[in-house]
C-alpha cells in the first residue's frame, strides 16, 4: 500500500469528483487551513452539528444512540464545552475508489487547544458527507470555525483492488446527506 501524493488528489478530484466541493491549494489565510496538501486533503466541518446534551453519568448505548441525547445547532462557530463532544459533518462530500482507503487525523491547531477530532477510515467505494465526533479534552471551552479545516484525510493506494467494498455490501453510512448518529442493523 502507498500514499498518494498531491498531483493525483487534484486529478481525482477533477476526474472522478471525488472530493466535491475541491480546493485545489491550500487555503490558509487568517483561517483553519483546508484543501490540497503534500499527501493528503484537509476538510472543512460545515455549519450544523448535534451538541451532545445528556446528563453527567448517563449510558450511551452504541446500538440504540437516542436523538434525545443530541440538540441540533447551526452557526458560524460552535463552542465545544470541556469534557464533552459535538457531532459536525464535513463541507465536502467524497466519493471513494475501489482500489483506495483512508485514514483520517485532526487538525494540528486544534489538538493544541485539546480538540481532538475522530473520524473512522474512508473504506473502498464509500460515499458521502463525513459524521465526525470533535471532542474537547480539555478544562475551558473551545471554538470550531464553520467552514475551516477540521481534520485531513490521508489517501492510501492499495496493490490489489479489495473483493468486497463498502458499496458492494451497502454500507449503512452509505451516501449520508447529513450528521448521522450511529446505528446497529
Amino acid at each position: 500500500m502507498g500514499v498518494k501524493p498531491d498531483h493525483w488528489i487534484i486529478k481525482m478530484a477533477r476526474s472522478e469528483k471525488m472530493i466535491e466541493p475541491f480546493e485545489e491549494s491550500l487555503v490558509s489565510q487568517a483561517c483553519v487551513s483546508y484543501g490540497v496538501s503534500s499527501y493528503g486533503y484537509d476538510f472543512r466541518v460545515d455549519r450544523h452539528y448535534r451538541m451532545f446534551r445528556g446528563q453527567p453519568g448517563a449510558i450511551i448505548d452504541p446500538k440504540l444512540v437516542g436523538s434525545e441525547l443530541f440538540e441540533d445547532f447551526e452557526g458560524d462557530s460552535c463552542v465545544v464545552p470541556p469534557g464533552s463532544f459535538v457531532l459536525g459533518k464535513s463541507v465536502e462530500y467524497f466519493r471513494i475508489p475501489r482500489d483506495i482507503l483512508t485514514i483520517c487525523t485532526g487538525k494540528s491547531t486544534y489538538a493544541r487547544c485539546g480538540l481532538l477530532t475522530n473520524i473512522t477510515p474512508f473504506e473502498p467505494e464509500w460515499e458521502g458527507f463525513v459524521t465526525m465526533a470533535i471532542f474537547n479534552t480539555g478544562p475551558a471551552p473551545v471554538r470550531v470555525y464553520s467552514g475551516e479545516g477540521i481534520a485531513q484525510v490521508i489517501f492510501l493506494s492499495a496493490d490489489e483492488v479489495c473483493t468486497r467494498s463498502y458499496g458492494d455490501r451497502k454500507g449503512k453510512y452509505q451516501a449520508q446527506k447529513g450528521i448521522v448518529l450511529g446505528k446497529v442493523e
